[in-house]
């Protein structure tokens, strides 16, 4: 089964954390948080963004970008980047791709850009726009990867609670 990795290099920022840490466990994606964080693990900012999704996610902790890469060696590699030439709609996203994000306040370092110039990708805004939040970013960039994997076991169809679904004409 294809599995998503969510990488946060250095957040800085519990409430974002927080949200893709929600987002994770609602779409079955593996969190890899590689320090140093700007913040602690137990931080209620970062419990309280992340709400009850807690249990269900999958969450692993580094002390660092070179153990990251040291741990993950097989990694299929994608570097979410303003300053990136091709979209993120430009990718066909392999089985257990690894989607890489970098700090709020600085993004990932360029070095690593430069070295992986096919694999850095942007999302589009106007002219001006400095970058988009850390979570939004993170959720469009995931779940276009479970889109193109045909959103594998999750569950597509919602329930209302008062009504059938089946009684309602379309």
């Amino acid at each position: 089964m294809s599995v998503l990795n969510i990488v946060l290099i250095e957040p800085q920022i519990p409430q974002n954390t927080g949200n893709i840490a929600r987002t994770c466990a609602a779409t079955g994606a593996r969190l890899h948080l590689v320090g140093p964080l700007g913040f602690e693990i137990t931080d209620a900012k970062l419990k309280r963004a992340g709400l009850d999704y807690w249990r269900l996610l999958d969450i692993t902790t580094y002390e660092s970008t070179p153990e990251f890469f040291s741990r993950n060696p097989r990694g299929e590699f994608y570097y979410f980047t303003t300053k990136a030439r091709r979209t993120y709609t430009d990718i066909a996203y392999p089985d257990d791709a690894y989607l890489v994000f970098g700090r709020e306040d600085a993004g990932l370092p360029e070095e690593l850009l430069r070295a992986n110039p096919d694999r850095c990708v942007r999302l589009p805004m106007i002219a001006g726009a400095r970058s988009l939040n850390l979570s939004n970013t993170v959720a469009v960039a995931a779940y276009e990867t479970l889109r193109q994997w045909g959103f594998p076991a999750l569950q597509n169809h919602g329930k209302l609670t008062k009504y059938d679904w089946d009684a309602v004409p379309l």
